[in-house]
């Protein structure tokens, strides 16, 4: 005999679709900062009542994704200058101690992994794709602090990725970048070599310097 699935089921299945789309599109810049978002507009988009995009937005919110003014307007955070540093400093403190535990897990299939996606990253650089740039260096972050084994940092990591979604977007052209990040050598050459300060240093300055590149033109 088949179940019907409860309405209260479906509402939550039609909220964790939306959250997550939303989320991955504001984390990998595909809307800009101060993009106004509405309830009616995202119901549309993704084909669902008013209830659950209400949820999705109402989680957004809370995880600094979104902001929500007093009249309920609903937006992507423009971020300061004092707000980038801050998250920087996050950063640092969060994916470097997630790279050093990654570090004894680090085997050549890893390595071979962040090769990979360091030459999809210099094609997104070549091609001036800020979006598919975003998405890939996350990738690379990602595919390392995985092997941590320490999901309870990784989700705060990720939650920082997402408030700096937008404004990497928006201001990801101000750099002119040309290459691909360089650090992101000097983090493989670390992991091949079992090197942890090396490690340490090289992924703090890759988390951090960029970002104060992108403050600095605020």
């Amino acid at each position: 005999m088949q179940t019907v699935p409860l309405k209260t089921e479906v509402t939550a299945s039609a909220h964790d679709r939306v959250y997550r789309g939303l989320r991955t599109r504001i984390m990998h810049g595909q809307i800009g900062p101060g993009q106004a978002l509405t309830l009616r507009g995202i119901g549309k988009e993704f084909d669902v009542s008013m209830t659950p995009a209400r949820e999705a937005v109402n989680r957004l919110v809370a995880e600094g994704a979104l902001s929500m003014s007093n009249s309920g307007r609903v937006a992507t955070p423009e971020l300061s200058n004092e707000r980038i540093e801050e998250l920087a400093a996050l950063r640092a403190l969060l994916e470097v101690e997630l790279a050093s535990r990654a570090l004894p897990r680090a085997h050549m299939a890893l390595i071979d992994r962040l090769q990979t996606i360091n030459a999809t990253i210099a094609d997104a650089v070549s091609n001036r794709d800020a979006v598919a740039y975003i998405r890939t260096n996350l990738e690379f972050h990602r595919a390392l602090d995985l092997r941590a084994q320490a999901p309870a940092m990784l989700a705060m990591c990720e939650t920082v990725w997402l408030q700096l979604g937008p404004t990497m977007r928006a201001l990801y052209s101000r750099l002119r970048r040309t290459d691909p990040p360089q650090y992101h050598r000097l983090i493989i050459a670390a992991l091949k070599a079992g090197d942890e300060p090396g490690l340490r240093l090289a992924v703090r300055t890759d988390v951090t310097q960029g970002l104060r590149m992108i403050a600095d033109r605020i």
